[in-house]
This record gives C-alpha cells, structure tokens and sequence, in this order.
C-alpha cells in the first residue's frame, strides 16, 4: 500500500530542492529522515515535515498505529517548477532588471516492504 503527500508553492527553487531529494529517493523511511536532519540545507527542513506527513498519511490509509514495524520506504520523490513571483530592480541609466522568485511543488509516495496481512 502506498500514500503520498504534497508540498505546493514552496518559496525556493527547484534545483536547490532537487539537490536534497536525489539524496533521499528510494531509500528507507528512517535513513531519509536521518539524512535530513543533518543536511544543511533549507530544503531538509521542508522535506523532513513532509517525509513525515507521507508516514502519517500511510497509517491513517493502512489503520495501524505502528508503521515501524512494516519497513517503509520512499518508493517515489521528485520535484516540479511551480509558479514565480516577478520583480524588478533598478539598474544603471534607467534601467529594470527583472528578479523571478521561484517556487516548487514536491511530492514523496511512501509504500511499505512488509505486506499488511501478516
């Protein structure tokens, strides 16, 4: 069984959030949450939440208390451009130089390697 959880319109471009996703893809559910909590990166804050909310997600699907015992892991993780915010700045001889603040939607499916009907 498998659950997925998105993040939309975070405020940070998709390449930096690709950088710590590609680190997590396909492993374990408590390898990746170790490997975002020492990652040094704004993206582990943001990936650990929602790993977290895809475990959440999984129990409430699966009814169990304990998704410990049915060795999770993350079977898919990518990440997609989103909107952008437009902004200028002056630049020399009255000139604008156009700012993009981009975000991303990331999405995590968590599936288990343990049947349920054991």
């Amino acid at each position: 069984m498998e659950a997925l959880a998105i993040l939309r319109n975070c405020p940070m471009s998709a390449r930096k959030m690709r950088l710590v996703v590609d680190n997590i893809r396909g492993k374990s559910v408590d390898d990746s949450l170790n490997i975002l909590k020492y990652t040094n990166k704004e993206a582990a804050t943001w990936l650990e939440k929602l790993v977290l909310s895809a475990i959440s997600n999984w129990s409430v699907k699966a009814d169990t208390s304990s998704p410990e015992d049915y060795k999770l892991y993350i079977k898919k993780a990518y990440v997609d451009g989103g909107s952008s915010l437009k902004r200028f700045q002056p630049a020399p001889h009255g000139r604008a130089n156009r700012i993009r603040k981009r975000m991303n939607h990331v999405t995590i499916v968590v599936e288990n390697k343990i049947s349920l009907e054991e």
